[in-house]
């Protein structure tokens, strides 16, 4: 993994989390992050109080550690390479406040960057909370040109000033704007009624599949438990919270904690319960956590999993072998890790690999349904 940055003239050494993983070709900052810092320290030096939206492993807030910097991140993960890489280059006392991306922003602010997310819902979310501060506050993006469409550019004029571009730099460009104080609403959370049931979704910008029951899901759900034992169960990656909701209503004895790294997705997963199963609540947690990092002998008597194959714009797999050694160690003896993946990743060999065992429960042209225990 290359770990040697030069930001806006400037040497850090960035690590992109987790450490361990085997595309040793990625790396924790972009040429967008090489771009929006060199224009920042040319054009706004003065600026002191710096809003930072999608900082994804911290390239931005350790190079403006001399400033006082307000970091909003949807991801834990982030939030860990901040500390992390803040702490590796010596910055550990820099003004940093980290915030999620369910949080308030401050208010007092002299310039607000933005590394433009592959997700239009969630620049439109954010910028909806952008239309709310006082007018008149620069505001520039940064992302590769090739992902910063007409539509791109309509947002930005919706929520905030017409907007301008500049000439693009190994690949990226810049959007200029400034805060409007139009005060315009998000869209978001989008509902929708979850098919078969009584139940009504509601998804957050950043929730994977908001818009509707995503496929996998859909198959999944054919295979949870049901019963009257009294489960102990683990939702991980629960995105919207649909499959331990789904659980919730087939074993009226088990518990669930939902555990996924975003806070929108983890928000959401909350507000289903509360909305469809009130009575319910009580028999779950609500957790943004990296995986099952610090899960270790939960006693977890079953694991649910839809396991991610990107984390941001990467496709890799390390996520979904940490989930896969993580969740082994939470487990209780003769627990149970039940996935369902994509057929052509191949998710049966991991499972052997590190179960010693795995057991096909269905699948379809698309997807398998595995279950592994933990025997030893």
């Amino acid at each position: 993994m290359t770990t040697d940055a030069i930001l806006a003239g400037n040497p850090f050494t960035l690590h992109r989390l987790p450490l361990d993983q085997k595309n040793r070709s990625l790396q924790a900052w972009d040429s967008a992050d090489e771009y929006l810092l060199d224009y920042v320290f040319e054009h706004h030096r003065d600026a002191n109080r710096i809003l930072i939206l999608n900082d994804s492993f911290g390239a931005l807030c350790c190079a403006l550690a001399d400033k006082h910097c307000t970091v909003v991140t949807d991801s834990y993960v982030s939030t860990l390479a901040y500390e992390y890489n803040l702490e590796a280059n010596e910055l550990a006392d820099a003004k940093v406040d980290v915030l999620t991306s369910m949080d308030e922003l401050p208010k007092d602010i002299d310039l607000i960057l933005i590394k433009i997310p592959k997700n239009s819902g969630l620049l439109q979310s954010q910028l909806a909370k952008l239309s709310k501060l006082t007018a008149d506050i620069p505001v520039i993006a940064a992302g590769k040109a090739k992902e910063i469409h007409t539509s791109t550019l309509k947002s930005f004029s919706h929520f905030l000033t017409e907007p301008t571009t500049s000439l693009a730099v190994k690949k990226s460009r810049l959007v200029f704007s400034k805060t409007s104080a139009k005060a315009i609403d998000s869209k978001f959370p989008v509902s929708w009624s979850l098919e078969k049931t009584d139940f009504t979704l509601s998804n957050e910008a950043n929730v994977f599949s908001r818009d509707s029951l995503d496929i996998g899901a859909r198959f999944f759900i054919n295979y949870l438990p049901m019963g009257k034992k009294p489960l102990k169960v683990i939702d991980l990656g629960c995105g919207n919270g649909v499959i331990g909701l789904m659980t919730l209503a087939k074993m009226p004895n088990a518990t669930v904690t939902f555990i996924d790294e975003s806070a929108m997705a983890v928000h959401s997963a909350e507000q289903n319960i509360v909305n469809n199963l009130p009575e319910r609540v009580a028999d779950c947690q609500f957790v943004q956590n990296d995986c099952l990092t610090g899960f270790e002998n939960y006693g977890a008597d079953l694991v649910l999993c839809n396991p991610p194959f990107h984390q941001a714009n990467a496709i890799t797999d390390h996520i979904a072998w940490q989930m896969f050694l993580q969740a082994k160690a939470a487990l209780r003896q003769g627990g149970e890790l039940r996935i369902i993946g994509n057929r052509h990743l191949e998710y049966d060999d991991k499972l052997k690999r590190l179960f010693g065992n795995s057991k096909t429960l269905g699948n379809n042209k698309k997807f398998t349904v595995l279950s592994a225990i933990k025997r030893s």
